[in-house]
């Protein structure tokens, strides 16, 4: 793992933050082993029984959904490919918590992961995080399952665990992560996350604090109640948050600049208790940019930490990029167009950058609608994600935006039908009537055999 060399850039100022408003008018253990750097690794391949993924071989069952296109994604890596914007949006925030977070013996406090696989266990992506059982983040629609037991990670912090077990006490971590998801100019279903870890044994929560020495982290008989978990003292809790929203604070205006506008928002996730949501004010509105919060106990009881509370965030790395550069579209992210990459390669990690679009090509409009299947009370029915996963495996790339845009219910018979509008746009040349219109066609007839629509075309 290469160290960036310390940069003390100034603060990228407010004014350098592009013109941006073209984003905000078009829109979020087995498993520790590092991937591979021996030259390339074998191609991820579905057979009929089983599904290939970095050389081995995992079982085909019921809840099998990854596909070929997805699978194609796997290793890419983009947020390790030098000068990628992604990379170069990793390594400032690399490069500010190894200058301002200096452990006693002068290194750097926080360790960076980016290297972890990402496919892990279903323990490892929902149970580790105590995300209980028929929780809904857990449905086969939202994810990418190879069986029952294994999938692609739906975030960073299926790692958090094991890494908290084998002894880290502040840790970054960044890799891809895989969600079944809408399809539109800021939604993907690959994006790159990354996350920051932080525990604090007693002594160090509590030795700048006047009679820091009577204070615990943790009390016993105590209540949960909306300011602080049952295991934890009210003091312990509020130093937490201070110096978590600190931390995000100072992080926010390295990369966005001193004069930039935070508020904080209490929310909910299963993992920290109290939660909430960073916004900062951009373009006149305020926009969500990170979640974070005090890591729930039982979370570092069961990874072997019970003498230590902490905080935990995580960011859509994407999200950033696309504020911090002016990238109006996610899918540029996976462009190989010489054109966009040459943009990102500058010397310095803090030197600003404004992305300069290629030529606007042309979008093409086509309509589709079908009447939805009957289902049994006990069955699965047709979802949303079902049909924007499968116009993702035939259009890829091609196609820019899928939007609902109508429902009917029959009065007499009660079958409903839908009404999508897809936009296809190439992002690197003109698409013509002719070429869309075959992959259009192709989305109708598998729509048909694959989902059980009955097309009204």
């Amino acid at each position: 793992m290469r160290l960036l060399p310390l940069l003390q850039c100034p603060p990228l100022p407010l004014l350098h933050r592009c013109c941006l408003s073209t984003l905000l008018a078009n829109g979020g253990a087995a498993s520790c082993r590092r991937l591979s750097t021996d030259g390339p690794a074998p191609q991820p391949v579905i057979g009929q029984d089983s599904v290939e993924v970095f050389g081995r071989s995992h079982p085909r069952d019921d809840f099998t959904n990854v596909t070929p296109r997805i699978l194609a994604k796997l290793g890419r890596n983009l947020h390790n490919q030098s000068h990628h914007p992604l990379w170069l949006i990793k390594e400032r925030i690399k490069a500010h918590f190894y200058s301002s977070y200096i452990g006693r013996w002068g290194n750097p406090l926080f360790s960076v992961h980016d290297n972890l696989s990402p496919v892990v266990t279903v323990e490892q992506n929902f149970d580790s995080l105590l995300i209980p059982p028929g929780h809904p983040s857990r449905k086969r629609g939202d994810n990418y399952y190879l069986n029952r037991k294994r999938m692609l990670r739906a975030h960073t912090s299926a790692h958090q665990r094991e890494l908290v077990s084998s002894g880290l006490d502040a840790f970054l971590l960044a890799g891809d992560v895989y969600r079944r998801d809408e399809i539109d100019a800021s939604h993907y279903p690959v994006f790159h996350q990354m996350e920051g870890v932080r525990l604090f044994s007693n002594h160090e929560l509590f030795s700048e604090v006047q009679h820091g020495d009577e204070l615990s982290l943790f009390e016993a008989g105590g209540r949960r109640s909306p300011q602080k978990q049952e295991a934890h003292s009210l003091e312990a809790v509020k130093l937490l948050e201070f110096n978590l929203k600190h931390t995000l604070t100072r992080l926010v205006t390295h990369l966005f600049g001193q004069d930039l506008e935070v508020r904080w928002v209490d929310c909910y996730f299963p993992f920290t208790h109290p939660s909430f949501e960073m916004e900062v004010r951009f373009q006149g509105d305020w926009m969500e940019v990170l979640g974070c919060g005090v890591m729930e106990q039982e979370l570092l009881n069961s990874a072997g930490a019970r003498n230590k509370a902490g905080w935990a965030f995580g960011l859509g790395l994407e999200r950033l990029a696309m504020v911090l550069y002016g990238i109006p579209d996610i899918r540029l992210f996976w462009s190989q167009d010489e054109r966009f990459l040459k943009q990102f390669r500058v010397e310095d990690v803090q030197q600003p950058v404004c992305y300069q679009p290629l030529s606007k090509y042309p979008p093409l409009h086509n309509d589709i609608s079908f009447w939805l299947p009957e289902t049994k009370e006990d069955e699965d029915g047709f979802t949303e994600n079902d049909f924007y996963e499968l116009v993702r495996s035939i259009g890829g790339d091609l196609v820019e935006k899928v939007s609902l845009v109508d429902q009917f219910t029959h009065p007499k018979t009660g079958r409903r039908s839908q009404c999508f509008s897809i936009i296809y746009r190439h992002m690197e040349r003109t698409l013509t009537q002719q070429e869309v219109k075959l992959v259009h066609e192709q989305i109708q007839r598998s729509a048909e055999t694959e989902l059980g629509v009955q097309g009204r075309y």
